[in-house]
């Protein structure tokens, strides 16, 4: 159902790009967006995870510079049928993470070293679960497409604002109307779109990280740990790039408590309610995993067998905590 819903919102995304060219100038002004875009995509797929790992500054570990983070995601890989990916840290205090590639054999993870440190070690593995379910379901390809869509129809809107409503010879069917509803509408509409791809993309993760994990409870107390520090820690490249904030299994700008149209996450409550309810079917709680933070100078001591943390309160422990 989510498979389908998304290819219903991909076709929504592209007639609309499609439409607003035109409204700039009529057939003509369709095909030249349509001409343009595609160069963007193709740039966009073969160059879209470097551009997101280096506006994050994002450095490659591997099994000596992090052997227990790097352990925890060839595992996971491994039992997700995946091959092993390459694996990032990113230097930035706020727990979060994404993962990002063309397809599976060219994708990797990252993790800020704020989750490696406030969350325990099951809680990790059921994020880079997360993380590597979008790499299965092939999402780090569809949100990059509907970025790159959602990109261009703004970069037409623009475009139309500036310039379309002076071009009298642009074959343009509706006028100054249309130049109007090509720079004001469509970007906004654009916008919705691809927040309710993000959406229905990250329920479907969550499923597929239980799965991957067999622990959801440990997915939903890392979901509300995160949440938690979304809202008392900035990170500030994704302030610089908010346009990959979707990316992110918490949004990182607002950590956005809302299910709603302009919202790129679901309500992280409703995240946590469905995963709670999957417990029966993966064998009931998971294991104890010991301290906190599988990475080097973690003080974090709690554990993913207790009660899932309620969502706006602290967690976990840290400097801050």
């Amino acid at each position: 159902m989510n498979l389908i819903k998304t290819a219903m919102l991909l076709a929504a995304l592209t007639a609309l790009f499609m439409g607003v060219g035109y409204l700039i100038g009529g057939s003509s002004g369709a095909l030249t967006a349509f001409v343009i875009a595609a160069g963007i995509n193709f740039f966009t797929y073969w160059n879209a995870d470097k551009m997101v790992l280096r506006m994050h500054h994002a450095r490659e570990v591997d099994a000596s510079t992090a052997p227990e983070y790097y352990a925890i995601v060839r595992r996971l890989a491994e039992r997700a049928g995946l091959p092993m990916p390459r694996v990032y840290v990113i230097d930035q205090a706020q727990p979060n993470a994404f993962a990002t590639g063309r397809n599976p054999r060219n994708a990797a993870v990252a993790a800020t070293t704020g989750l490696l440190n406030y969350l325990t070690a099951d809680e990790v593995e059921g994020v880079m679960a997360h993380e590597l379910a979008h790499v299965r379901n092939r999402d780090t390809l569809t949100m990059t497409v509907t970025a790159t869509i959602a990109g261009a129809i703004s970069m037409l809107a623009n475009f139309a604002f500036f310039f379309g409503g002076s071009n009298r010879e642009n074959n343009n069917p509706l006028g100054f109307v249309g130049v109007l509803l090509a720079a004001l509408v469509a970007p906004i509409a654009a916008a919705l779109v691809q927040m309710a791809i993000s959406r229905t993309r990250e329920y479907s993760a969550d499923r597929g990280g239980a799965e991957i994990s067999g622990r959801p409870r440990a997915l939903a107390s890392a979901l509300a740990k995160i949440q938690d520090w979304a809202h008392r820690l900035p990170n500030m490249d994704a302030e610089r790039s908010p346009a990959t904030a979707h990316m992110f299994i918490i949004n990182p700008l607002s950590g956005a408590r809302m299910d709603n149209l302009f919202s790129t996450h679901p309500a992280t409550e409703n995240r946590i309610d469905a995963l709670l309810a999957m417990e029966g079917e993966f064998g009931g709680s998971p294991r104890s995993s010991g301290p906190a933070g599988p990475w080097s100078g973690s003080t974090g001591s709690s554990r993913s067998n207790v009660a899932v943390p309620r969502v706006g309160r602290s967690s976990g422990r840290g400097p801050w905590g």
